[in-house]
């Protein structure tokens, strides 16, 4: 059964524009809530979650409406980050989690994210079939039946109190200065208390969202806010979330990043010398850097690879009993503490390293040398397929040939933008940006 409405994770597109209508969203709350009612019993539970995009009071509501029709309770939590979601989906016992979020998108995109009573992310089975049902006719509860929709206030608080009992017991953050950075996102109001009540010295920044300025110049995909803050406050570390909290980058005291790959190679190894990291693995997706490979096979540890998108990531953990992942991108996934990537906990961990090595961040955040890559992204219209195109295709085949034995090319459509994402890596940088270069020259004249 095929996806349409479904990417790589969940439904997203701009506000008021097919599908992130409140029309569509009135049918996919109706179609969840028909997929994920159980037959018998009374209790059927939702939770709903948003991050701070103005369009998310559109969606809610929608959404609300739809999962009531077919007899849902709904539980709104307001904003809270994606992994809190997945938290509550199963703490609270909900049928289904709902995240409402485009992540680390401009404000005037926005998804929907669905999560099982185990508080993991839809497989592409379940979301056809949310599909299937969106295309026919959805059967709605009768009057006696409709559910009940109304707002929870300590659901961030027990997320809160759930982060913490992650951080080391005994181990403080007095003496700490960190500076984080919330995006004016979901986390604005979570993160920024953990750590305070943890010990650090916070110095936030991106905490006054005001329905469109999330992830505006600010959060893990625009890092500069974050460096010139840490540098002017003379902070010991900076720690950027993105939109929803789910992804995170960390910088050092001189406002340097460290990326996804970075710290998980800083958590692989220290869970390996602790007898923590299972499966001798540390599981990533085809767009982590060569150069994690090599430390990790240094270590003597493996690095198993998926396709891009963090749910894939969690599907292969689940599977072979991994329990540290991630992307690049800043996805940190620990499934010994969450269900899905947690920006906090993962700024949380490398906080607890520095601590316990006594070690300014400068000297964690590089924990091996990366090998050059390049990544391009080519904008595409709606109903085209460049990558079909068959000269786009001989010169990817020429230069796979030209960059073979040095290097390795990866091409792939995004799941959550209508990019082609072009990306290589390559120990001679000439070489790279060539390759990078011809092969975009190709997808842009397909277009």
């Amino acid at each position: 059964m095929t996806r349409k409405l479904f990417g790589t994770d969940g439904v997203r597109g701009r506000a008021n524009t097919y599908p992130m209508t409140a029309e569509m969203a009135l049918k996919l709350g109706a179609a969840a809530g028909r997929f994920f009612r159980r037959d018998g019993g009374s209790a059927h539970r939702v939770v709903i979650g948003k991050d701070t995009r103005l369009s998310g009071y559109m969606l809610e509501n929608a959404l609300t409406a739809g999962l009531t029709s077919t007899g849902m309770s709904v539980l709104l939590l307001g904003p809270v980050p994606t992994p809190a979601v997945g938290f509550l989906t199963r703490s609270m016992r909900a049928d289904v989690g709902v995240m409402i979020s485009a992540s680390h998108n401009p404000h005037q995109d926005n998804g929907i994210k669905f999560f099982g009573p185990d508080g993991f992310k839809l497989s592409d089975e379940a979301e056809a079939e949310i599909e299937s049902i969106v295309a026919g006719e959805i059967q709605l509860a009768q009057a006696i039946n409709i559910g009940r929709a109304r707002r929870i206030e300590d659901g961030r608080g027990r997320y809160q109190e759930f982060v913490k009992t992650t951080f080391p017991a005994g181990v403080r953050l007095d003496g700490l200065k960190v500076v984080i950075d919330c995006a004016n996102g979901a986390a604005y109001k979570a993160a920024p208390e953990v750590l305070w009540e943890l010990g650090a010295t916070v110095v936030p920044v991106g905490v006054a969202p005001n329905g469109t300025n999330i992830n505006d110049r600010c959060g893990s995909t625009y890092t500069q806010t974050a460096a010139e803050a840490v540098v002017a406050h003379g902070a010991d570390v900076g720690i950027c979330l993105d939109g929803d909290a789910d992804r995170v980058m960390i910088l050092d005291e001189a406002g340097r990043v460290a990326d996804g790959d970075q710290i998980m190679a800083m958590m692989a190894a220290r869970w390996a010398m602790d007898g923590k990291l299972r499966g001798g693995a540390l599981v990533a997706t085809v767009m982590s850097n060569l150069g994690l490979e090599r430390f990790l096979s240094g270590q003597g540890l493996r690095l198993e690879r998926t396709a891009v998108g963090d749910r894939y990531v969690v599907e292969r953990m689940r599977a072979g009993g991994f329990n540290l992942g991630g992307e690049q991108s800043g996805h940190i996934v620990m499934t010994d503490y969450a269900t899905t990537g947690d920006g906090l906990i993962a700024g949380l961990q490398f906080l607890a390293e520095m601590v316990r090595t006594g070690q300014p961040a400068s000297k964690l955040v590089r924990q091996f040398e990366t090998v050059p890559q390049l990544l391009k992204n080519v904008r595409f219209a709606a109903g085209k397929a460049p990558l079909d195109h068959p000269a786009v295709q001989s010169v990817i085949a020429a230069n796979t040939a030209r960059i073979e034995g040095k290097g390795r090319i990866l091409i792939r459509k995004s799941g959550t933008e209508p990019l082609i994402r072009v990306m290589a890596e390559c120990e001679d940088e000439a070489m790279l940006t060539e390759v990078v270069d011809e092969i975009v020259g190709a997808v842009e004249a397909a277009v």
